[in-house]
C-alpha cells in the first residue's frame, strides 16, 4: 500500500515537472518571438544601406533578379518562401551546360556567400513570423519524405537563420548528426544556448566557414535519409513475419 502511495506521488512530481517544462518552453517561444521581431528590425535598420549596395551589384552584374525565393519546410510542418540575395547565374545557356556547382555562382554571389551577405533578407521571414535568429534551419520538402517521425520533430519549432547543427560542423556533418543536433535543439531550447549559438554564429561568419551545400550535396542527404527508410521498412517486415 505505502509503495504504491510513493509511485503514484513520484508519478504526479513527474507529471508536474513535465508540465512546468512545457510551460517554460512556451513562455519563452512567445518572448523570442518578441526578441526576434525587435532584433530583425534594428539589423535592417543597419544594414538598410549594405543591402542596397549587394542589391545593387547584383542587378549590374547580370541584369537578374536580386531575391531568390525557394520553398521550405516551416514550423508544424508549413510550407513557406525563404528569401535570399540571388548568387547563381540564371542565363539560360549558362543553365543548360555542365559548368560545375562553383562556376554557377556569380562573382558578386561567391562574395556573399562567403561573407554570409546573402542571409539578409531572410530578416523579413524573421519579421512575418516565419523564421527566428536561432533554430532548425529550414530544408526543403523533399527531406521530410523520408524522415521517421521522430526526425520530424525538427519543425516543432521556427526554423533559424543559423541553429546548432551549423554551428557543431555546417555541411562538415552528414545528415543524420544535424538532425541530431537539430532535435537537441528542440528539445533543450532556451535563451543560455540562443545566445551561445548567437556568437558562435558570428564567429563562424568571421571566419568564412563554408556554409553553402551544393545541389549534389542535397541529392546525397535525401538519398541516405531514403536509405534509412527502406532500411527501417524492412526491419519491420523482418519482426512481422517473426511475429506471425
Amino acid at each position: 500500500m505505502e509503495a504504491n502511495i510513493k509511485g503514484k506521488n513520484s508519478l504526479k512530481v513527474l507529471n508536474i515537472n513535465i508540465l512546468t517544462a512545457k510551460n517554460k518552453k512556451s513562455y519563452y517561444i512567445k518572448i523570442k518571438r518578441i526578441f526576434d521581431f525587435i532584433l530583425a528590425t534594428i539589423l535592417l535598420l543597419i544594414f538598410c544601406i549594405p543591402m542596397i549596395i549587394v542589391a545593387i551589384a547584383i542587378k549590374i552584374e547580370d541584369g537578374g533578379p536580386i531575391i531568390y525565393k525557394s520553398k521550405r519546410m516551416g514550423k508544424d510542418l508549413k510550407l513557406f518562401n525563404i528569401y535570399k540575395f540571388r548568387s547563381m547565374k540564371t542565363e539560360r545557356k549558362e543553365l543548360e551546360s555542365n559548368l560545375s556547382h562553383n562556376n554557377m555562382v556569380t562573382k558578386v554571389g561567391k562574395f556573399i556567400r562567403k561573407t554570409s551577405l546573402d542571409e539578409l533578407p531572410q530578416l523579413f521571414n524573421i519579421l512575418k513570423g516565419e523564421m527566428s535568429f536561432i533554430g532548425p534551419r529550414p530544408w526543403i520538402p523533399e527531406y521530410y519524405e523520408w524522415f521517421t517521425n521522430e526526425q520530424k520533430r525538427r519543425v516543432e519549432v521556427l526554423p533559424g537563420i543559423s541553429g546548432l547543427a551549423q554551428v557543431m560542423g555546417r555541411n562538415g556533418i552528414n545528415i543524420f548528426k544535424k538532425i541530431d543536433y537539430d532535435l537537441q535543439y528542440v528539445d533543450n531550447m532556451g535563451l543560455k544556448q540562443d545566445i551561445k549559438l548567437i556568437f558562435a554564429t558570428i564567429k563562424a561568419v568571421l571566419s568564412r566557414a563554408d556554409a553553402e551545400i551544393t545541389e549534389q550535396g542535397i541529392k546525397e542527404e535525401i538519398r541516405e535519409l531514403r536509405g534509412q527508410k527502406v532500411r527501417v521498412e524492412t526491419q519491420v517486415q523482418e519482426a512481422y513475419k517473426e511475429v506471425v
